[in-house]
């Protein structure tokens, strides 16, 4: 909890979106509820809620190589607390290739991890309250009005459901800011023998 409040503190500073425990909590939840939904054993959900939930610790150290610092700090704190080896392992790969700039899905726990996170858009995370003062990644993420990830096992697909009030955001400036996130979950979907669909607006876009 301490890293997470300092990683958050530094993200702050630097003007970024909500990464505080409403952010983790939702990405824990989110990945238990995806590997639950796809019929994953007992422990494994719970590795993958304590992923998301460990998940961004690394920006206490700096924004920049942040998946990685945060693998290294999961591990050995978990090992501290009595976590077996193989096990913490699995969280360290998972945490460390959560991002886009270098990450890829490389496990189970690392796809729903991936999934959880990145569909985390909504203008809830927004801090700057001076809509004049937005900037592209205020107004997109403000733009979200709801978003959902579905899983629909007879059709072995996986969508981000996206409600966008395009007043304030068009599609092409969400494109231009989360094309990149939403092709990591299209890989993170197919990791998990799935396809990927993005609805927005009640439209399907992928």
């Amino acid at each position: 909890n301490t890293y997470i409040k300092k990683a958050d503190d530094s993200l702050v500073a630097l003007g970024y979106t909500e990464h505080s425990f409403a952010h983790v909590t939702k990405a824990a939840n989110e990945a238990k509820e995806i590997l639950e939904k796809l019929g994953y054993d007992e422990r494994t959900v719970e590795l993958a809620s304590i992923a998301g939930y460990m998940h961004d610790i690394g920006n206490s150290v700096n924004r920049v190589d942040h998946p990685n610092n945060g693998a290294v700090l999961a591990y050995n704190m978990l090992l501290r607390m009595g976590m077996d080896i193989s096990e913490a392992a699995q969280l360290m790969l998972a945490i460390g290739n959560h991002d886009e700039q270098a990450g890829i899905p490389v496990s189970d726990i690392c796809a729903a991890l991936i999934l959880a996170d990145k569909s985390d858009v909504h203008r809830s995370r927004v801090r700057n309250k001076d809509f004049a003062t937005f900037d592209i990644h205020d107004r997109v993420n403000y733009a979200v009005v709801e978003s959902e990830v579905k899983i629909d096992n007879k059709r072995k697909v996986v969508t981000l459901d996206l409600n966008i009030d395009t007043t304030i955001c068009p599609l092409m400036e969400y494109f231009e800011i989360f094309l990149v996130r939403m092709m990591m979950c299209r890989r993170a979907a197919v990791f998990l023998n799935n396809t990927f669909e993005l609805i927005v607006n009640k439209t399907k876009l992928l």
